[in-house]
């Protein structure tokens, strides 16, 4: 159907009778009041525009912002990120392995500016719950209708007496980025026939089967370029995700070079010597070459920062909003909430800042969101074509979320090469996806 323009005072034509043409004193009067009007708009629209705050620009930070941004434009969505660009964890494994170069892991915000957020490089030192304020580190404050916060981890150094100074010397890598690439190169000086530690740590921390994979594809590099060397994983705990599948494709693909040491036979790592790369255990101490010292971990700085994390060091949450317990009007996602059953993993970030993004958007309409159900699957490669999986889904039950019984299963244990090599590829293609919905 056509329609019919409109006239000069906003009514439409009708074809019935023409109108005489408007004289240039009206033409001026209407065109200055149409600029009154686009002069007073900006208050109003600010008005209309509610400011929600995400702090954070990882998987969960860069996400939520994005799925705010598209849930509601009457929504003004800023970013709080000092760092221009996000290094990320999953795949730098094969870095460190020497399959894979740094700067595939490295992502800007350029397409959350194309999506309308506002970008801001800084760092947070203080919040004001009650004003809904934050300060930043230039001394500017961005005030919020609701704030979601999005640290990440940090590490307890003093959990292991010795390594507070020795991230250099026996460098965790579990943050991506310049460790990652000091992990390599200790690797490649390393002389054929050394020993490779990694200290694995006690749950919770950041992406259980990571330790694993990571091990898997230091093997998979040793066995290439080094076949007499060998590898130890020093585990503070007895049990491990998907440890039937790994295990079976050590001894497969790697017999006699992988060692798993758990918690009940000497795992614990109690105490690290720099100088000689040496990790005491209870059991006795190991002498490495090259030494990788996962450490405990906690929420980020900016969750203490913010009062939204307990004394376990990490932030209890609303499983249907992720609101925090601790602070109103305050949200937290990814890996520094106490998500119950729900792994410390990009893709369960990303899963709850989509869910953190739609109840936000339905609270600030006065309306209490739905439940969510949130899907989590992880992928770890053994081999560059060799690739496992496990997949939950997850829903809000007494205060946390819980596995649905029945709906998540991991890789079968007896999957022909075919089948792992559809899986790594797979993997492959996740990384490409969840990259692009954060940053693309």
């Amino acid at each position: 159907m056509r329609t019919s323009a409109p006239s000069p005072n906003g009514s439409p034509r009708t074809g019935s009778k023409r109108s005489a043409p408007p004289s240039r004193r009206a033409v001026l009067k209407g065109l200055a009041a149409g600029s009154a009007t686009i002069l007073a708009a900006p208050p109003v629209v600010a008005q209309a525009r509610p400011p929600v705050v995400v702090v954070g620009g990882g998987f969960a930070g860069a996400s939520c912002a994005r799925a705010l941004q598209r849930q509601d434009n009457a929504l003004a969505v800023t970013l709080v990120e000092p760092n221009p660009r996000y290094t990320a964890c999953p795949f730098s494994n094969e870095v460190i392995a020497g399959l894979r170069e740094l700067e595939a892991q490295q992502f800007g915000y350029d397409g959350l500016r194309r999506d309308g957020i506002t970008v801001v490089q800084r760092s947070v030192t203080g919040l004001d719950a009650q004003a809904r304020r934050l300060r930043l580190d230039d001394g500017s404050d961005l005030d919020y209708a609701r704030l979601v916060l999005a640290p990440g981890v940090d590490f307890d150094f003093e959990a292991i007496p010795g390594y507070d100074a020795a991230a250099e010397a026996l460098p965790h890598a579990w943050k991506a980025g310049e460790q990652t690439l000091l992990l390599r190169r200790q690797l490649e000086a390393m002389e054929d026939g050394g020993l490779v530690v990694i200290a694995a740590p006690a749950n919770p921390f950041r992406c259980p089967p990571g330790p694993y994979e990571r091990a898997s594809l230091i093997a998979h590099y040793l066995k290439a370029h080094k076949p007499r060397s060998k590898l130890i994983i020093l585990d503070a705990k007895d049990a491990f995700s998907k440890q039937r599948l790994f295990e079976a494709a050590w001894q497969e693909l790697y017999p006699g070079l992988v060692e798993w040491v758990s918690l009940s036979f000497g795992g614990r790592v109690t105490e690290v010597d720099v100088a000689t790369k040496t990790l005491v255990t209870e059991f006795g101490s190991h002498s490495a070459a090259v030494a990788n010292v996962i450490p405990p971990q906690r929420a980020g700085a900016i969750a203490r920062t913010a009062g939204v994390a307990d004394r376990t060091g990490w932030c209890p949450i609303d499983p249907v909003t992720f609101e925090s317990r601790l602070v109103p009007g305050v949200h937290v996602i990814g890996d520094a909430a106490i998500a119950g059953a729900m792994p410390k993993s990009a893709f369960a970030a990303n899963a709850q800042a989509k869910a953190c993004a739609a109840a936000v958007a339905t609270l600030l309409t006065g309306e209490q969101p739905a439940p969510p159900k949130l899907i989590n699957t992880c992928y770890s490669l053994v081999a560059p074509d060799y690739g496992i999986s496990i997949a939950g889904v997850y829903h809000p039950s007494n205060g946390l979320l819980a596995e649905v019984d029945g709906a998540g299963g991991v890789s079968p244990l007896d999957a022909p090469p075919d089948f792992r090599a559809r899986e790594a590829t797979y993997a492959a293609a996740w990384f490409e996806t969840i990259t692009d919905e954060a940053f693309g």
